[in-house]
């Protein structure tokens, strides 16, 4: 988590260590396999460049990218296998302020009548019943966001007993965080 938040300082700063982390000998290094130190459950949105706002390079990370940063069982499944054959201990799931999934699910809301693919409509399903509860205090983007990082984290701890058993013998910290578009910063929520 530490290596995580000094890499985001770096971001914001404008101060860069990837170039190092390309270099050709890193990647042939990598050939035989890799040993990330921490999964990065995001949303695929082009903004959210997850290596590049937490400075790290090739092998450093395992991303799952998809809208909302929802998970559904491909991203448990994948989790499952970065924690088992790889070894890693560190799952952040990673919103971000102006998230497009979690402000067409509030606007879906909103409407009497809904019209969306049914393939879109999977996502909105999954992350309804984060905002949902939020509709009646007239909630900003934000606090959905955030809310909707936190469902994730605990479906992902709550969603599958191989993890629930690494997470109580302390092999698999599962955390949340939003990043800022804005100012380039992340925020753990509840994090040590």
């Amino acid at each position: 988590l530490e290596r995580l938040r000094e890499g985001n300082r770096r971001f914001v700063a404008g101060v860069s260590n990837i170039d190092e982390a390309l270099i050709s000998a890193r990647r042939a290094a990598l050939v035989g396999g890799q040993n990330p130190f921490a999964v990065i459950l995001a949303c695929s949105d082009s903004r959210v460049p997850v290596e590049l706002i937490f400075d790290q390079g090739l092998g450093d990370l395992f991303v799952i990218r998809v809208a909302g940063n929802i998970v559904a069982p491909s991203q448990i499944g994948s989790v499952e296998f970065a924690a088992a054959q790889l070894g890693t201990k560190l799952v952040v799931v990673l919103g971000h302020s102006n998230c497009g999934a979690v402000e067409a699910t509030l606007k879906e809301l909103a409407q009497d009548h809904h019209q969306r693919s049914p393939n879109l409509r999977a996502i909105v399903d999954r992350i309804r019943p984060a905002v949902e509860p939020l509709m009646s205090d007239g909630a900003s983007l934000n606090d959905a966001v955030v809310a909707n990082v936190r469902q994730s984290v605990s479906q992902l701890q709550n969603g599958s007993q191989f993890l629930e058993q690494m997470i109580e013998t302390d092999e698999l910290t599962i955390v949340g965080a939003k990043y800022s578009i804005e100012s380039g910063e992340v925020t753990f929520l509840d994090a040590p």
